[in-house]
């Protein structure tokens, strides 16, 4: 009798839920670790180190590190081809589905690892893209990404280094994306507000729950505004002496 192939079984232990990321870490048949995500129609099974789907395309562990290779052999002169934008949209699409099963499971450095190459495509996009329209295409997700990837640093810091430099980190992440609002040419995309005002909420929760006063960067922003330039050089050096206690 043939094995069966169905994952009848599997789905009905698992059912899904509207609205709810379900992810899950299991062990495989030979014994490797996978994550899985349950959507509508099944599941998700995806590798949890280098690319999602265990493939490695022309020998690199990702299409980005492929196109590195390709353009620094070509001087950096290397315009992305239509089938190599379609591969660069199967790389995204298999970085956002896992980064979201990360978050979901609190594995907050690898959403951040996820997010980071999400965003070096980014960026390598908007250097060797022929296609403004495809560009602008992806560039609209990049506070999203950036968003994810504060919510997860910061909460890595509060369990690595304390709430004192979760706030640090919400405050950057929010800055960022602030900048990336004030730079578009474009009218401000719909939806950066909300995801800084997400950040804020996050911060002052963190703040009010810990009972943390102004964090150092914060007074740092402080002394520069009111031109307290030796209170400013003393927080700097307390700043960069707590980073050194940190590395």
């Amino acid at each position: 009798m043939a094995k069966a192939q169905d994952i009848d079984r599997v789905l009905r232990g698992w059912p899904f839920q509207p609205g709810v990321i379900s992810a899950r870490v299991v062990r495989a048949a030979d014994g490797r670790d996978v994550l899985q995500m349950r959507i509508e129609l099944g599941l998700l099974q995806m590798e949890i180190a280098h690319r999602p789907d265990g493939q490695h395309p022309h020998g690199e562990e990702t299409y980005l590190d492929y196109l590195v290779g390709e353009a620094a052999s070509g001087g950096n002169e290397l315009q992305l081809s239509e089938e190599q934008c379609l591969e660069v949209d199967r790389e995204f699409l298999q970085y956002y589905h896992r980064r979201i099963c990360w978050l979901a499971l609190r594995e907050f450095e690898r959403a951040v690892a996820d997010a980071d190459h999400s965003l070096k495509l980014m960026d390598f996009v908007a250097a060797h893209s022929q296609n403004a329209d495809w560009t602008r295409s992806h560039e609209q997700y990049r506070p999203f990404v950036l968003f994810h990837r504060t919510q997860a640093a910061a909460l890595a810091c509060l369990e690595k280094s304390g709430p004192e430099a979760a706030i640090e980190e919400l405050d950057q992440g929010a800055q960022h994306i602030r900048r990336i609002a004030g730079s578009d040419e474009e009218e401000e995309q719909p939806g950066k507000a909300e995801l800084v005002d997400q950040l804020v909420q996050l911060k002052e929760w963190l703040r009010e729950h810990y009972q943390v006063g102004r964090t150092l960067g914060e007074q740092l922003a402080d002394a520069i505004a009111s031109e307290q330039y030796e209170l400013a050089a003393r927080l700097r050096d307390e700043i960069a002496r707590r980073g050194s206690q940190h590395t």
